[in-house]
């Protein structure tokens, strides 16, 4: 109780409380400017704490790191654009509900939705991380295999109407993901000799092209039709018999985002896009995703807000980094003499408190920066398209360059804003390329290494979890089927009556 005391003491002096604001304030910039993101907000800002005091510097970073997954929401929401790969399940329905002209409630939903996925992350970081990291430690290819076949199986679940669209959609994404050189024996493939294609197809230039230029083109080509905007709301715009209709989703969406934060190479840009498939499978008004329906954000926000708090689990108590931004936020913990582990707990504890106290107020800064801001925020979509688009096309631009310091990165985001515009008009659903594009490389990695290590592939059915969730992947896909059979036989009887 001392070193907590002393801990909460420490944190809040008129210095740190500054700092920790800022933080939040520059991982709100950073995740609200399309191509701006935690990751590169972290990467610039850690050599800037090498002159702090060890408390100063990781209050600083936490808070970074949290505001900068929670800003997507606001580019995801008001232009359609992921401002980071964690949003990216957040513009299927939040866009379309701002362009129903109820910008302000689809921001709320995602300020409350990010609230509570903090929260269970929170709960989860300070009271069962060492067990869970134990558990997640123990588990090899096989059980990996497994998890992301069955984040895959979810493609069909996706699919907006058409299972077999949605099918392949994903394996577009997983063509992509194949862009390189090949995991563990690093053969060179589909790079057609062009030396820049050798490291694969970065994910920020491919989902801006997807997302952003395709938008843009579709935008253009549908006019400057605008419906009237309800900017007259109360408070944040939802009710709170919504926000408890609602909390089962947001409750089993912040559990995938928490299990995916802690597995390693998954984090918040697979948990948002699995946590939609879950509540659009779940859902009885299925046909209503995609067009502004309120429990896509809700699930979509908590899930990748959870993530965050998922992912510094291993980080901590293993020194095992749950995703790129907790990577670089370790070496920002080494800077400062200290090192994650399985000591850190016995050795660190004041540490420890830090960086728990941090992430609980970061959550309420968010919390604070996007409800006074939201009004402010929501007036972008009264621009004018003409002087709109152009700066959403140069932060693109700008954005895919300082990706990799690339002019080659701006061409394979017109690339794909062409390929996306395709597919927008042929209605296939983006989601599932993103996900395969994601999870086909891990996918790959952990078959080859499951088969390395027994060359027995009855293995993946006779071990318990590698089989459990197989078998839940297959069932998936097949109930799925099953029900979009049912449902266009519903469809031709209404039509021939």
């Amino acid at each position: 109780m001392d070193v907590l005391l002393a801990s909460i003491t420490d944190v809040f002096t008129p210095f740190v409380v500054l700092l920790m604001v800022l933080g939040v304030f520059l991982g709100l910039i950073f995740g609200t400017v399309p191509g701006l993101t935690s990751t590169m907000a972290m990467a610039l800002f850690v050599p800037f704490t090498f002159q702090l005091e060890p408390i100063q510097g990781i209050s600083f970073l936490v808070c970074l790191h949290l505001g900068g997954v929670s800003g997507g929401l606001v580019a995801s929401t008001l232009l359609g654009i992921p401002g980071t790969p964690s949003s990216i399940a957040t513009t299927f329905d939040a866009y379309p509900m701002a362009k129903n002209g109820e910008p302000v409630r689809a921001l709320g939903i995602g300020i409350v939705a990010s609230l509570v996925g903090g929260l269970l992350s929170f709960i989860a970081l300070t009271t069962i991380s060492p067990l869970i990291s134990r558990f997640a430690v123990q588990m090899g290819p096989f059980e990996f295999f497994a998890l992301i076949f069955f984040a895959l199986s979810l493609l069909a679940v996706l699919a907006q109407g058409s299972m077999l669209k949605g099918i392949t959609a994903g394996f577009i994404g997983l063509a992509i993901g194949m862009v390189g050189f090949a995991p563990i024996d690093g053969l060179q493939r589909y790079t057609f000799g062009v030396l820049e294609l050798k490291g694969g197809i970065s994910l920020l230039p491919l989902i801006m092209g997807l997302f952003a230029i395709a938008q843009l083109l579709s935008e253009i080509k549908a006019g400057d039709e605008r419906k009237e905007m309800n900017f007259s709301v109360k408070g944040i715009g939802i009710k709170v018999a919504e926000v408890f209709q609602n909390k089962w989703n947001m409750l089993r969406s912040s559990f995938i985002g928490i299990a995916f934060g802690i597995l390693p190479g998954l984090g918040s840009g697979t948990s948002n896009l699995v946590a939609y498939a879950q509540t659009k499978q779940a859902s009885k008004n299925r046909d209503k995703f995609g067009k502004g329906a309120p429990e896509g954000i809700y699930a979509s926000e908590s899930a990748n807000t959870a993530a965050v708090g998922g992912s510094l689990i291993p980080m901590l108590t293993l020194g095992i980094p749950g995703d790129t931004v907790t990577a670089i936020l370790l070496g920002g913990f080494m800077i400062h003499g200290i090192q994650p582990g399985p000591l850190f707990f016995a050795e660190n504890r004041e540490i420890v408190n830090v960086v728990f106290i941090a992430f609980f107020v970061a959550i309420f800064l968010v919390l604070l920066f996007q409800v006074f801001a939201m009004r402010f925020f929501t007036r972008v979509l009264m621009i004018p398209k003409e002087y709109l688009f152009p700066i959403i096309l140069v932060l693109c631009f700008v954005g895919a360059f300082a990706t990799n310091s690339s002019v080659f990165d701006i061409g394979v985001m017109l690339f794909f804003g062409v390929i996306g515009y395709i597919l927008l008009k042929a209605k296939f659903p983006i989601a599932p390329l993103i996900l395969g594009f994601i999870l086909g490389p891990l996918l790959e990695t952990y078959l080859r290494r499951a088969l390395m290590s027994t060359g027995n592939v009855a293995d993946f059915f006779t071990k318990p979890f590698s089989a459990i969730f197989i078998l839940i992947g297959i069932g998936c896909v097949l109930f799925t089927f099953i029900n979009e059979t049912r449902s266009t036989k519903k469809d031709s009887k209404s039509a021939s009556m």
